[in-house]
């Protein structure tokens, strides 16, 4: 039998750990919210009697048996300093799909792409704006963005178990689809010209993706290539001093349909 290339085993074994990849939620709403979601492979639960009290409604509906810890020893693998509120659960990664499949068929639909935004703080705050206003799906990248991880979950405020949160190999091959599906997408610059209000005028029925940089660093060179138009936020300030997670909020906002 012929040897496999280096590149098919190395896809092969990305392609196994990928399906054995576990994350931990922690704290009472996240752990609430992944229980009563059925779209989530719930693994092990631990939890203190004053935790499991609280969430027995969520454990019933989750249908797993809870192990029941002493919370002077809580030995859920997570960071030492995680507000864990006596609930960590360990789950498999959620599989939303393909960008298709959650970004079209909704009327004036909204998509937020995220270049290289790796503070799962921020991502987490993102998707909780996305969900709140209304948005198809937040993209980020394979590489170089937040994962699916406790302390998301926690600042997602349960919207990581409703709000798609998808993960593309490449950015700007993710900008072209979009494009051919129709989608007008605009890279957020504090340096570009037109606001978003300028920029769709009266286009705000027509598809919209949104793309954020990391504060900072901003959009890459071939982000800002790929994208149609550059834009900013109506603001008196400068668009420096927004948290991109605020960005996030107010550049959907700012492009509903009103």
């Amino acid at each position: 039998m012929a040897k496999k290339p280096k590149w098919v085993v190395e896809k092969e074994q990305a392609r196994k750990a990928a399906g054995s990849e576990t994350v931990w939620l922690f704290g009472l709403h996240a752990v609430r919210d992944a229980l009563c979601n059925p779209a989530r492979q719930k693994l092990r639960l631990l939890v203190t009697i004053n935790a499991r009290d609280k969430l027995v409604e969520a454990i019933a509906e989750g249908g797993i048996e809870p192990e029941i810890v002493d919370p002077r020893k809580f030995s859920a693998p997570i960071d030492a300093g995680s507000v864990h509120q006596g609930a960590a659960l360990e789950v498999r990664p959620l599989n939303w799909g393909g960008l298709a499949e959650n970004c079209i068929g909704v009327e004036n639909p909204r998509v937020i792409l995220l270049d290289r935004v790796t503070d799962p703080h921020n991502v987490g705050a993102i998707l909780r704006s996305a969900e709140v206003l209304g948005a198809s799906a937040v993209i980020g990248t394979r590489h170089h963005s937040a994962p699916e991880t406790g302390a998301l979950a926690k600042s997602a405020s349960g919207a990581l178990e409703r709000q798609p949160y998808l993960r593309v190999r490449n950015l700007a091959d993710a900008i072209t689809e979009l494009q051919g599906m129709g989608f007008l997408v605009l890279g957020l610059d504090g340096e570009a010209e037109d606001t978003i209000e300028q920029a769709l005028g009266d286009q705000k029925a027509q598809p919209v993706a949104l793309v954020l940089g990391a504060e900072g660093p901003g959009l890459r060179q071939k982000t800002k290539e790929t994208v149609d138009k550059l834009v900013k936020i109506d603001a008196a300030g400068g668009f420096g001093s927004l948290n991109v997670s605020n960005a996030a909020a107010i550049a959907l906002y700012a492009s509903q349909p009103r």
